[in-house]
C-alpha cells in the first residue's frame, strides 16, 4: 500500500480558538493544532504571546492529505473566517499576535496563497486594502493543552467568545452573500 503524503498548512486569523472549528472534521484533515509561529522567543507560553511582546502570531497548523483536501480548498475556508483588511488584529482581539497571515510550507502553497489573495483583491468585496500577509512558515510551537480543541472542550465559552468578539457578525455581513 502506498505511503500517505501529508502536508502542513498554517493560518493566522486572530484568536486560534475560533480558527479550528471551520477546518475540523473535513475529509482529508488529519490534525489541527493551535499554536504560535513567527516570533523571537523559543517555546513561548500563551501569556508571552498574548502580551504581544514575543513577535508570534496565534496560528492553527493543519495536517492534511492534499489528494483529498487541497491547499486551495483550505484557502477557500480560511478567507471567510477573517477580516483581511484589519492590520491591527481581529475583531475584539487587538495586537500583533492577532494579525492575519498565511504561512506557506512550499512553493506551491506560496503561489496558491498569492493567487487567492489577488483574486480577493480583484473581487472588490472589500473597499479597504487586503493586508493579510503571506509569509514563509518557520518553527511552530504548539499552544498549551487547554487551548487544543477549545471549541469541543468548552463549547459554551467558545460560543460566547465568538458572539462578543464580533467575528460571527462580520462573517455574516461580509462573507455570506
Amino acid at each position: 500500500m502506498p505511503e500517505q503524503k501529508y502536508e502542513k498548512a498554517t493560518f493566522a486569523g486572530g484568536c486560534f480558538w475560533c480558527m479550528v472549528q471551520p477546518f475540523d472534521e473535513q475529509p482529508g484533515i488529519i490534525d489541527i493544532q493551535s499554536g504560535f509561529m513567527g516570533g523571537h522567543i523559543e517555546n513561548p507560553t500563551y501569556e508571552q504571546v498574548k502580551s504581544g511582546e514575543s513577535g508570534h502570531y496565534e496560528v492553527v497548523q493543519i495536517t492534511f492529505e492534499p489528494s483529498t483536501f487541497s491547499f486551495e480548498l483550505l484557502l477557500s475556508l480560511y478567507w471567510p473566517q477573517i477580516d483581511p483588511t484589519d492590520p491591527d488584529g481581529q475583531f475584539h482581539d487587538r495586537g500583533p499576535q492577532y494579525r492575519t497571515a498565511i504561512f506557506y510550507h512550499n512553493e506551491q502553497q506560496r503561489k496558491a496563497a498569492k493567487e487567492s489573495k489577488q483574486q480577493l483583491i480583484e473581487s472588490g468585496r472589500f473597499k479597504k486594502p487586503i493586508v493579510t500577509e503571506i509569509l514563509e512558515a518557520n518553527i511552530f510551537y504548539p499552544a498549551e493543552e487547554y487551548h487544543q480543541d477549545f471549541h469541543k472542550k468548552n463549547p459554551k465559552e467558545y460560543k460566547k467568545d465568538r458572539e462578543i468578539s464580533g467575528r460571527d457578525e462580520f462573517i455574516s455581513t461580509n462573507w455570506q452573500n
